[in-house]
């Protein structure tokens, strides 16, 4: 099941009316900071950015409410996206194009989606500040302009991996693989040079392709895990049945692709599967900030159960919030400056710093088990060793 997308496409629609209309202009009546809100409503990667693209309309809406930023309301001007990379080219190039009072852009939650938009608002000199996308590489391939909300692919992988060695016992891992995605690549590859470094074993290596019909896995032989790397919970979601019919019954690690919760709720059968991802979003969470947000996620979206993808969107605006405020100014290059050096942010997706000239933040992971169709909280780890990106 699929999160509903309805509400998020016609908040945006109308915000985008609104803007094109008008609110753009310096002396429009409030005056507005607008923020390029970048996400796949549609397509493979909307299981991810629709959650996420409400997280973000709820951080503007609280901030709003609070008086805004420097004393000026946040207007969240979208770029609808339907997970083609081309689209979001263009979508950029437009909005900037008819407006050029964008301040920022935000958003996405895959590597290959974001290197399709944040080059283009990084050649018109704006920040792109990607919500989900998580490979270590991204800020080299956009320098200056490209921040993460998110941990790196190197740092989950090096949790997962320390955490299965230590915590499972795992000595001998399988690692199945869609090759046809920059995220599952460099996840495993990660994962792989971690456990290898902690005295595992990588018996094999193998491609697979989760939209194969027939899928066919190959043998797992004889391991403790198998690592499988694929992007969305959808993918893993066709993949795990498959592997439990072959025989395998042992624990299945992922990543935080995998963290939608909806996915899960119709697969009641499947159990000892483990992920890594930024936050523990269930209601027994002991963390006040995430205990707002669910309270306040829940008012905004009945029947909605938010994933961490959610809470990486509400970071993410907070967070151009922030460097607004301490930056002083709203413009463009305020919004670099005021994110560097960024220290002890208090999100909900955790403490969130940018140390030194490092534009992606220093943060912990947190690992979910999945059974009885739902997501449960087992640890939080910070991996003592993280391969170079």
């Amino acid at each position: 099941m699929r999160p509903r997308i309805g509400m998020a496409r016609a908040f945006l629609v109308a915000v985008l009316g609104t803007i094109m209309s008008g609110c753009g202009d310096s002396e429009a009546p409030e005056n507005p900071i607008v923020l390029g809100s970048v996400y796949n409503l549609t397509g493979s990667q909307a299981v991810l950015d629709v959650p996420s693209s409400n997280g973000s309309m709820l951080a503007a809406s609280e901030i709003n409410a609070k008086g805004g930023v420097l004393g000026r309301p946040l207007l969240l001007v979208p770029v609808i996206g339907n997970s083609v990379p081309e689209t979001l080219t263009a979508g950029i190039e437009d909005l900037l194009a008819k407006n050029s009072s964008v301040v920022a852009f935000f958003g996405l939650s895959d590597t290959d989606m974001i290197l399709a938009a944040a080059p283009v608002a990084a050649s018109h000199d704006r920040v792109f500040l990607g919500s989900g996308a998580t490979s270590p590489k991204l800020p080299e391939q956009v320098p200056q302009y490209l921040f993460l909300a998110c941990f790196g692919d190197n740092v989950q992988a090096a949790a997962g991996a320390e955490w299965a060695y230590n915590g499972l016992g795992a000595r001998k891992a399988l690692v199945l693989v869609d090759p046809s995605k920059t995220y599952p690549q460099l996840l495993h590859g990660y994962f792989a040079e971690r456990f290898e470094e902690l005295g595992g074993t990588i018996t094999a290596t193998e491609s697979i392709d989760p939209q194969a019909d027939p899928l066919v896995l190959p043998p797992t032989g004889d391991v403790d895990l198998v690592f499988l790397s694929v992007e969305t919970a959808e993918d893993a979601a066709r993949v795990i049945p498959i592997l439990r019919a072959s025989g395998y019954a042992g624990p299945i690690l992922g990543g935080d692709g995998y963290d939608a919760e909806a996915t899960w709720a119709n697969l009641p059968d499947i159990s000892n599967v483990y992920f890594t991802t930024h936050a523990y979003l269930g209601a027994d969470s002991q963390n006040p900030k995430v205990k707002a947000f669910l309270d306040a996620y829940a008012a905004a979206y009945p029947g909605q159960a938010p994933s961490a993808f959610a809470a990486l969107g509400y970071d993410a605006v907070y967070l151009l919030a922030e460097a607004l405020e301490r930056a002083g100014q709203v413009a463009p290059a305020a919004v670099a400056t005021g994110l560097s050096g960024l220290e002890d942010y208090k999100g909900v997706t955790g403490t969130i710093s940018f140390q030194g000239n490092n534009r992606i933040p220093t943060k912990s992971v947190t690992i979910l088990q999945i059974a009885d169709a739902k997501q449960h909280f087992v640890a939080e780890v910070i991996p003592v060793s993280v391969p170079n990106p």
